[in-house]
Order: C-alpha cells, then sequence, then structure tokens
C-alpha cells in the first residue's frame, strides 16, 4: 500500500498518538487511526439519507464516545463499521482494513458488544464463551481456559454453569462483553452497554471499559447517558440528522459553551412570559423544564445572581428554588442538537439483582 507520501496533491491525516502502525513500499512508517471515516454515506430505499458524508477518526487505544438522539444515524453508522451495513457512499476503515471491501480482515480485529444480544437461554455462560471461542478458531486446547479467564475477568464465575436464562440483566451484559473480547480484539464496538441497569453493575462495566482502554484496546461507545460519556470518553463525536455537528474531548466541548446558566423555579407560573421579559437583559434564555422553571444563560456567571432575583421581584414573582449549573455535556448536545440527549436526565434504575 503506498503511503501519503507517496501520492501527490492528498492532504495526510492527522491523528493523535498512540497509534497503530503500517509500512508502504517506500518503507516509511505511517501512523494510523484505529477508525477512520471519510464522507460516509447510507442511503436507504425512498432517497432516505441516515448517514449523510460523515468524518470520523478514533485514535488507538482511546474510548470515543458516539452520541445522538434517535434516528440521529447514530445506529446506522455503527453497523456499517462493524459491517453489518454496507455503506452506499464514502469510505470507512478499521483496524486498517476498508469496511466495504475487506469486511472478513475487519471482523477479525474487531469485538461487538450490541444493545440487544441474542443469547442463547438454555446454554451456560461457559457454553457460550466457550462456543465463541471455537467460532473464532482459538484452538481447542486454549478454548476453556480462555473462556474461565474472561468469565473471571467479567465476574461471573460463580454462574458460570448456571443457564443464561436464568442471568439478570446485568449479567448478561457482562456476558455479551466476555464474549466480544474472547479473541482479544484490537477495537471494541460498544452499543449502550449500561442502558437499563442497575447502578453497581453500570459502575462494574465503566470499571472493566476504564481497564480495556489501560490495555491499549480501542474503545468506541455509543450510550444514551451523558454522565457515562463524561466519565469514560477520550473524545466525543455528536452526530445529528446524519451528520457530525460536533466533536472534542469533554473539556473542550463544555468550554466552548462557556457561560454558566441559573435554573429557577418560580412559585407562581401563571405569567411564565412576563417573568422572562423581566430577566431578559441578563442572558439568553435555555429551554427549561416544564413546570414553573425558568433557565437563563448568565454572561457575567455568578455576580448575575443577586440583580435577577431583585428585577424578578420588583415585577412580583417569588423565587422558591434556585440552583446555579455550570456547562456540562447536555448544554453541549442541547446547543449543538437543538435538545436534550433521550435518557440524559433518566433516574438511577432500581437495584437487580446479580
Amino acid at each position: 500500500m503506498a503511503c501519503h507520501a507517496c501520492i501527490q496533491h492528498v492532504s495526510p491525516v492527522v491523528v493523535a498518538s498512540p497509534l497503530a502502525e503500517r509500512s508502504c513500499a517506500c518503507n516509511i512508517i505511517e501512523l494510523i487511526a484505529a477508525i477512520e471515516v471519510i464522507g460516509l454515506e447510507r442511503e436507504f430505499k425512498g432517497a432516505i439519507r441516515a448517514v449523510n458524508g460523515i468524518d470520523l477518526e478514533v485514535d488507538a487505544g482511546e474510548v470515543f464516545g458516539f452520541l445522538g438522539p434517535n434516528g440521529a444515524g447514530k445506529t446506522t453508522t455503527v453497523r456499517m463499521l462493524v459491517t453489518l451495513l454496507r455503506p452506499t457512499g464514502g469510505q470507512a476503515r478499521v483496524a486498517g482494513f476498508d469496511v466495504a471491501e475487506q469486511p472478513a480482515q475487519v471482523r477479525r480485529r474487531i469485538g461487538v458488544a450490541l444493545q440487544d444480544a441474542a443469547l442463547d437461554p438454555l446454554m451456560t455462560g461457559s457454553e457460550l464463551v466457550e462456543l465463541q471461542a471455537t467460532l473464532h478458531g482459538i484452538a481447542p486446547r486454549a478454548v476453556r481456559g480462555r473462556a474461565a479467564e474472561l468469565i473471571e475477568r467479567v465476574g461471573l464465575s460463580q454462574a458460570a454453569g448456571r443457564r443464561v436464562g436464568t442471568y439478570s440483566g446485568g449479567m448478561r451484559r457482562r456476558l455479551d462483553l466476555a464474549m466480544a473480547l474472547i479473541h482479544e480484539p484490537e477495537v471494541l464496538f460498544l452499543d449502550e452497554p449500561t442502558t437499563g441497569l442497575d447502578p453497581t453493575s453500570r459502575l462494574t462495566l465503566w470499571n472493566e471499559v476504564r481497564r480495556l482502554r489501560d490495555e491499549g484496546t480501542t474503545v468506541f461507545l455509543t450510550t444514551q447517558y451523558l454522565e457515562e460519556a463524561d466519565q469514560l470518553a477520550d473524545r466525543i463525536g455528536i452526530i445529528a440528522a446524519g451528520r457530525i455537528v460536533a466533536g472534542g474531548t469533554p473539556a473542550a466541548l463544555k468550554a466552548e459553551i462557556g457561560t454558566p446558566h441559573l435554573d429557577l423555579v418560580l412559585g407562581d407560573c401563571t405569567d411564565l412570559a412576563r417573568a422572562r421579559e423581566a430577566v431578559a437583559g441578563f442572558g439568553d434564555h435555555r429551554p427549561a423544564s416544564e413546570g414553573c422553571h425558568l433557565s437563563i444563560g448568565l454572561a457575567h456567571g455568578s455576580a448575575d445572581i443577586a440583580p435577577i432575583l431583585r428585577a424578578l421581584d420588583d415585577a412580583g414573582f417569588v423565587v422558591a428554588e434556585l440552583e446555579l449549573k455550570q456547562p456540562t455535556l447536555d448544554d453541549v448536545f442541547l446547543a449543538k442538537t437543538g435538545e436534550h440527549l433521550e435518557g440524559a436526565a433518566e433516574p438511577e434504575p432500581a437495584a437487580e439483582l446479580v
């Protein structure tokens, strides 16, 4: 394969370290991204373009968070990257191989844990992981040991001999993760891995993702939980209406939003329009929760709080509650897409037996 130095008029791909390496005919070592997407498109019947020319780059050894509202093209993008759906335009390379032209090579180098994993409820955890090892061509003498190692790693040793139909949701997610890791993939795709899980199971999976990153595995993570992306992702990409609308580190994206905002709950919400008018000069209004809520961007930070309270008091409004909020990923998502991420403000699910 010719490198960028061998081709005229082609701009080099800028990537951050640590990265994989490849060599070319001129013996120059070239750094490559774990995932490289250029102008990727997917159009369905009826001229419905679910993914509309996106560019993405994911460095080797990082956790990349991929966020988007329902219908934004997030799932379609992931399905193309894992070779389950053929692109109709553009190019995507995973672990150095083209997803359309070299799907077999891509599949050998990726692990995939989709949200709705098809796990045979009549098989035991050990049997399923051992079957996955066999399907990936692991030597028969090594299958049982490799399966036991991964089952222990995800905390399922005591349940390994039980039928999967008896597993809780958290246990099934962990088993699916073990199966995705059986062949030591270079790139791991996790599709909303903690949706619906209790806090303990969620934390267990978070710790495993961090451990995988520390070991050098690239993780492509889709999630409904902004806290999850903030905690785990080195960088984030936000997709809306089939296009990438924002990308960068969580800290950089939040810094772009800049100013904090003040959330207010009024004692009487019969005339919210007049309340908004009373504080219009202090900053831009943000979308707020239903009811007697106001949310105001503060150009001068906390110094604006007292004048806002005085303005509302002069207008005859009583403030029942107030909270100063620093920019969050939810603010970034709102600014870039015009809506809150579904699931971003969900309460923690009730604990389940694991």
